[in-house]
């Protein structure tokens, strides 16, 4: 006759669960993923590259890989903003820096760049002052990281600018600026983002000295933003033509519509052959 012992494992009075192994990482193939994305972008498909990241983010979840999903959070932030849906936008930029703490990477450039995209997001929704606050805390670790000659450096001063030009704080703006170009003639072939922060600055100095006031120094910077556009060997990609599209408007405003209407063809073409 069997007794309960003879077929019951006794109890372990040891707790062993904190030795257990955890599942693996599974990483997704983040690379092809950016690539599928920028084909989405080339082609202003914004609705498809919100299905293409929705789906890996749920498979970055699933195997725990949380550097996959951080990458397509800020992805999505940026995607979100250019659609001018606030909610979604500010969602995955929430999500985005709490993956930060996660992933134990406070004070990196990763953190850095998270900021960035979230400063930029809550700029596009009219919200500066918040802008600003992130758009600092990336200063502090961009600053302390990255060498001269980075083009992430020229980029955030450039956005910084911006933020200060809606805040009226116009000779801090230019100031900012002056910084964001000296950073990107360090950088080759970033003609396209120096174009960009002479036109912010002749934004900078039409908010302090009004249209009249300021028709000189406006004339000056919108003359150099289009040299730099005309670079022969700029390379008529995606990244060209929103370089062209998002300057076309500006230099149309300030009375170069002829500058403008081509900038604007060239973006048109472009994107209609990708």
């Amino acid at each position: 006759m069997l007794n309960k012992e003879d077929y019951e494992e006794p109890n372990c009075p040891f707790d062993f669960s904190r030795w257990k192994k955890e599942a693996p990482v599974i990483r997704i193939p983040l690379g092809r993923v950016i690539e599928k994305l920028d084909g989405y972008y080339n082609s202003n498909d914004y609705s498809g590259a919100v299905r293409l990241a929705d789906y890996w983010i749920a498979e970055a979840k699933a195997g725990r890989d949380l550097s996959g999903e951080f990458a397509l959070r800020n992805e999505l932030m940026g995607t979100y903003r250019k659609m001018g849906n606030k909610e979604k936008a500010l969602e995955n930029a929430h999500l985005a820096l709490s993956l930060i703490t996660e992933m134990g990477a406070e004070g990196s450039i990763s953190e850095g760049t998270a900021l960035v995209n979230t400063a930029t997001v809550y700029r596009a929704f009219d919200m500066p002052e918040e802008s600003y606050d992130y758009f600092k805390k990336a200063a502090s670790i961009y600053e302390s990281k990255l060498q001269p000659g980075d083009w992430r450096l020229g980029g955030l001063y450039n956005n910084m600018a911006v933020t200060l030009t809606s805040l009226e704080k116009y000779d801090e703006a230019a100031a900012m600026l002056d910084r964001a170009i000296a950073a990107m003639e360090l950088v080759d072939g970033s003609e396209g983002e120096q174009a960009i922060s002479w036109l912010n600055l002749a934004d900078a100095y039409a908010g302090k000295l009004g249209l009249k006031g300021a028709e000189e120094d406006i004339r000056r910077c919108c003359k150099k933003a289009i040299t730099l556009l005309d670079t022969e060997w700029l390379s008529s990609d995606a990244n060209y033509a929103f370089y062209c599209e998002k300057c076309a408007p500006v230099l149309e405003y300030y009375g170069f519509s002829d500058a403008g209407s081509i900038l604007a063809e060239r973006a048109k073409k472009i994107y209609s052959d990708s």
